[in-house]
């Protein structure tokens, strides 16, 4: 998350009102947009009404996981537009403001260009603030403040309003937080690397969307206190405290026995054989999970080396923590000998946790992944990730959303309502 120049650019740079017609028109009751997937009356949260403050993935995961819900969700941003529009690979045409890294966060979503530095800026935001359900802001503690889109402001004319803000390190740290900065500081980084090796940043900005998963779970226990109580609140969430809460085993490990956890590559401290990645005979990558001894009497079965399963020092999970290397080494023997894809169809029919280990692409072509996969729009012609990963037989899965859009795409829209 770029937290200090946010939805805003900077943190008095907020954009501007780039049609006309954004102040020309009164702002209805109801922001929503024709023909838009998204607002099926059957999903379940159709009718609720999100602005979108924020900026790169935290916020913007957040905004389009409501989307894919049936949320409506305005997304405002400056003149040049979410930092994350530029953040282009190699393989991106250079034209378009549309870049896979904005996709993967702004489906469903409705663009409005606005500067809150500007008197009829602050007061269209203003407008929008007084109809919402939530505000999503992810701005370096101190700058909502500034730019009065605070939630202390926006909740006088809107007292049912849930306001989730998200930092680097908490409203008291005016510090700006920075995923990879997070993944250090927190251990992560640390943790991910092969030992004697210098520490890895994870592949995927993971304090950002740990603190989105985090904003989602206190949105909705606000929307559930709102049911009872009538009010809005406050949630506030840092990508530091999220990523302190999912340290999880290691974290306690430290905790518990005062032993700082090392880096061992792939491996898990307490379970062998368990994430080393080996490779067959045919070149195909698996990895093993085998968390209990009755799967490793099976692994050794389908390996035909049965006498492995009743050697002391690896026929109980404590003994082959303690001689991970040994085992290690005669898996990776014995795997090398072996046919990987026929040893993992060996170990599926014995219930053996394995898998091989996939390339994006591979993992996104996989007929599992098929409902995961959101269709390609003629604004857009290529698919999409959905945010939402659950299933409910009493609630439809959204079919389609909207494309991403370009830059200031509804404002005219938006204007005439």
């Amino acid at each position: 998350m770029r937290q200090a120049k946010n939805s805003s650019g900077s943190a008095l740079q907020a954009g501007h009102v780039s049609r006309a017609a954004l102040h020309s028109h009164p702002i209805s009751r109801s922001f929503a947009l024709p023909n838009n997937p998204a607002s099926s009356s059957e999903l379940p949260l159709a009718g609720l009404r999100v602005l979108e403050l924020a900026a790169v993935l935290a916020g913007p995961q957040v905004g389009q996981f409501l989307a894919e819900l049936g949320a409506e969700v305005i997304k405002i941003e400056p003149p040049a537009g979410d930092v994350t529009r530029s953040w282009k690979t190699a393989a991106e045409p250079a034209g378009t403001d549309v870049s896979a890294y904005f996709a993967c966060a702004n489906w469903g979503k409705q663009s409005v260009v606005v500067d809150l530095r500007t008197a009829v800026g602050l007061a269209t935001v203003h407008r929008l603030a007084a109809q919402a359900d939530i505000v999503l802001a992810s701005y370096k503690p101190g700058d909502a403040e500034k730019l009065q889109v605070d939630y202390a402001t926006l909740r006088q004319q809107n007292p049912r309003l849930i306001y989730g803000q998200i930092t680097g390190y908490g409203p008291q740290e005016p510090r700006a937080g920075y995923d990879a900065v997070v993944q250090a500081e927190a251990g992560f980084m640390h943790l991910n690397g092969e030992p004697g090796q210098p520490p890895l940043k994870m592949p995927v900005a993971l304090m950002d969307l740990l603190a989105a998963h985090q904003l989602k779970e206190g949105l909705l226990t606000a929307l559930y206190r709102r049911e009872r109580t009538g009010q809005g609140t406050l949630v506030q969430v840092s990508l530091w405290e999220a990523g302190l809460a999912s340290l999880a085993n290691q974290g306690s490990t430290y905790l518990v026995t005062g032993h700082d956890p090392q880096p061992l590559g792939s491996a898990h401290p307490s379970i062998v054989p368990y994430g080393t990645v080996y490779q067959g005979a045919d070149g195909v990558r698996l990895i093993l999970a085998v968390g209990s001894d009755r799967q490793f009497q099976d692994l050794c079965a389908s390996l035909e080396r049965p006498e492995w399963a009743t050697d002391a020092r690896f026929a109980a999970n404590g003994a082959r923590v303690q001689h991970r290397l040994e085992l290690e080494l005669l898996l990776a023997a014995r795997i090398g000998e072996v046919s990987g894809a026929a040893l993992l169809a060996a170990l599926e029919r014995r219930g053996v946790p394995a898998g091989a280990v996939r390339t994006v692409g591979e993992a996104l072509r996989q007929p599992a992944a098929a409902a995961m996969l959101l269709p390609p729009t003629p604004a857009f012609p290529h698919q999409g990730l959905r945010t939402v990963a659950f299933r409910s037989p009493d609630w439809p899965v959204a079919e389609a959303l909207g494309a991403p859009p370009t830059l200031g795409d509804h404002a005219a829209t938006l204007g005439d309502a």
